[in-house]
């Protein structure tokens, strides 16, 4: 068998030539007749020596011939040996790609490579030192944090794998085996926490200006936007540095795990992430996440607006911080039954009412909405006090505000439990969920999390923009909206493709683009139904970890009846 010569390979995978024939259909899958595979070996190999089946011949392939159909991994020159080896010239690291998230990120920022360009801006730390080509790059570890967020159960082994899957097979012309644990843990040090915040920073941007493209609303309120914005504490492992950190939210910080806490604010009906400021834990809770909302206003002050509401539960936000909101955005807030409500007027023709809210020194003027939820099967109904800026009742009757409300849930709560999904421990007293022990390497996980989990949710967004809609049903003909995308089946979409290298960094873009289609088309299939009017106790938000003794957790299935109170209720 005739010898090839060795082609001088680039030192970046972004050097490679396309050279892939231009128009072919489908995700670029090879077909070769097993006849027509040899070896190019002219003696036996080594242990350890590798080498690629070359085609020869190629002849046309008929009906029942025997045909091996193979999978494109990465297109590099080839390195051909003096014994006849065939193996690819380059680095795995090069070419390993997060799927169809990075896929996403590419395209929310309009900037291929993201990754790649923030990880050229890192001047590595601690053990990593200079540019010498080791096992691992740079670029290659920012991902493994950011796939580890998506891997709650994974150790660090098992996310190398994922990571560079399929290459693992190439025959590489240097010897090539997955990084071992010790090595990421190294080159996460390496790389601190400040690439993850950058990509998070440029994700939640870019995730703002998708909204204020698309028309996501599931629920009409006049003309606004619904958003959400709740609180949420971490746990994380119990180390001197992590507790000294970040504390805990219990008093005298005599939790069994240090916390960290966040304030996420959401869009309502995606529950896709607009901002989040995260603090220490420590201290009154109310207190505490009327502080980080303070911080939000401030760092996040383009996603509060004129064309969004604001739903809030009952610990925001304080007088002054309600005047503050106001004057840059419109808010709906349940207040608690401590709070001095001083009627002003008579009541409104829907039920609602002017009174001023707060103390004798610092008090605004609202419009309030009372009103009791009640559902089939619960003992007594629920009382719920709403005030909100928006003052004009026949733009935003009570009912409606009243049924807006209830998106809090889906907005925050559900958002957050997805979210906290991705990573160990999500129920109640688990343990730690985290798995950093230092407060930097914290940081950088915390922000891989919401930065991937963001990824995952848009692309969700994406497979519900591009899927048709039900032809019966309850929804038949109505735009799929993205809540109806499975958060999980979205998240194993991404680690699948990561593993399987569907967009590793060589292949052409025709192959890579069918691919990411066709991670949209399945989503957009594996749809559920949503809007069931399930209701259950408010003290089991989490599955329990251990059968409850003598005790059924019942779920109903039934509309909640709001009444609103005043002279419409009678």
């Amino acid at each position: 068998m005739p010898l090839y010569p060795a082609v001088p390979f680039p030192a970046t995978a972004d050097a490679v030539p396309d050279g892939w024939p231009g128009g072919l259909a489908g995700a670029g899958i090879v077909a070769v007749r097993v006849a027509d595979l040899r070896s190019p070996l002219r003696q036996p190999t080594r242990e350890g020596e590798r080498t690629a089946l070359m085609a020869q011949g190629s002849g046309k392939i008929r009906t029942g011939e025997v045909v091996v159909f193979c999978k494109p991994v990465a297109v590099t020159p080839a390195v051909v040996r003096r014994d006849g080896r065939v193996q690819a010239g380059g680095h795995p690291a090069d070419h390993a790609r997060l799927g169809v998230i990075e896929q996403q990120l590419d395209a929310m920022t309009g900037q291929p490579g993201v990754i790649g360009q923030v990880a050229a801006q890192v001047i590595p730390r601690g053990k990593v030192k200079g540019t010498a080509r080791r096992s691992m790059t740079m670029a290659a570890a920012i991902r493994a944090v950011l796939l580890m967020a998506l891997m709650p159960e994974a150790g660090y082994g098992e996310i190398l794998s994922a990571l560079f899957g399929d290459l693992a097979l190439v025959p590489w012309h240097v010897p090539f085996a997955v990084p071992t644990d010790t090595v990421l843990a190294t080159w996460r040090d390496a790389a601190g926490p400040e690439p993850a915040l950058l990509l998070q920073d440029m994700v939640l941007a870019a995730t703002g200006a998708e909204h204020r493209d698309h028309d996501y609303r599931a629920v009409a309120v006049g003309g606004l936007h619904l958003g959400s914005i709740d609180g949420s504490v971490t746990r994380m492992p119990d180390t001197p540095a992590n507790r000294a950190e970040f504390g805990s939210a219990t008093s005298e910080d005599s939790a069994p795990y240090p916390q960290l806490r966040d304030l996420p604010v959401t869009d309502a009906c995606t529950r896709g992430m607009l901002a989040v400021v995260t603090g220490p834990s420590g201290g009154d809770k109310a207190e505490a996440e009327q502080a980080l909302l303070d911080r939000a206003l401030s760092e996040y002050a383009w996603v509060f607006t004129k064309h969004r509401l604001f739903v809030m539960d009952r610990n925001f936000p304080g007088v002054t911080r309600i005047r503050r909101l106001v004057q840059v955005t419109h808010v709906l807030i349940r207040i608690k039954s401590d709070i001095t409500v001083a009627k002003a007027g008579d009541f409104l023709p829907d039920g609602s009412y002017m009174a001023d809210i707060g103390g004798r020194d610092h008090k605004i003027r609202m419009r309030v909405i009372e009103y009791h939820a009640d559902v089939d099967g619960q003992d007594v109904p629920e009382m719920f006090c709403l005030v909100t800026d928006l003052h004009d009742w026949q733009q935003y009757p009570a009912a409606v505000l009243a049924a807006a409300y209830k998106w809090r849930w889906d907005g925050s709560e559900t958002a957050l439990r997805e979210t906290k999904s991705a990573i160990r421990g999500a129920g109640p007293s688990t343990g730690p969920i985290f798995r950093s022990r230092t407060p930097d390497l914290i940081r950088q996980e915390h922000a891989a999390w919401i930065t991937a989990t963001e990824l995952v949710r848009a692309v969700a967004r994406q497979a519900a923009r591009h899927a048709a809609p039900a032809r019966k049903g309850r929804r038949a003909g109505q735009p799929v909206q993205p809540r109806q995308i499975s958060f999980t089946a979205a998240r194993r979409a991404a680690i699948t493709t990561t593993r399987t290298g569907a967009a590793t960094a060589s292949l052409p873009a025709a192959i890579t683009a069918a691919r990411y289609r066709d991670t949209l088309r399945d989503l957009g299939r594996r749809r559920f139904t949503i809007d069931r009017d399930r209701h259950r106790d408010h003290k089991t938000k989490a599955r329990q970890g251990f059968p409850a003794a003598d005790r059924e957790i019942t779920t109903r299935k039934a509309p909640a009846v709001i009444s609103t109170c005043g002279p419409l209720a009678a």
